[in-house]
């Protein structure tokens, strides 16, 4: 078993930063993939970033490309996604996954923290 658990995110203004993060317990850190998805409001769960087992390997959703980066530190069993420029349809609850695959499909992921709720004000 893997447990995620996602930090507070909260309410930020458009063109404002956020950095939200996943601390990571239940089996070696080192082993699993991880993403971050997010959910609007009447909308379907969609992929955000992944970032694969060693790191070097991070790719976003071509809606957040350049703005939103996917890290993680493998001795604090911690990953993060810093969100910049934010726009108003970056609203969402945000979830983090962790999974064997390294993959942007949500299907192929075993493991979710709750999610939190991302809202940035026009």
């Amino acid at each position: 078993q893997v447990q995620l658990v996602v930090s507070w995110g909260g309410l930020v203004q458009a063109w404002g930063s956020l950095r939200i993060f996943c601390s990571v317990s239940g089996r070696t850190f080192r082993s699993i993939a991880l993403g971050w998805f997010r959910q609007a409001r009447g909308k379907e769960r969609e992929f955000v970033a992944v970032i694969n087992r060693s790191g070097d390997n991070t790719p976003v959703a071509d809606s957040v490309k350049g703005r939103f980066t996917i890290s993680r530190d493998n001795a604090k069993k911690t990953v993060y996604l810093q969100m910049n420029s934010l726009k108003p349809e970056n609203t969402a609850v945000y979830y983090c996954a962790a999974g064997d695959q390294f993959s942007g499909y949500d299907s192929h992921y075993d493991f979710w923290g709750k999610g939190t709720q991302v809202t940035v004000s026009s």
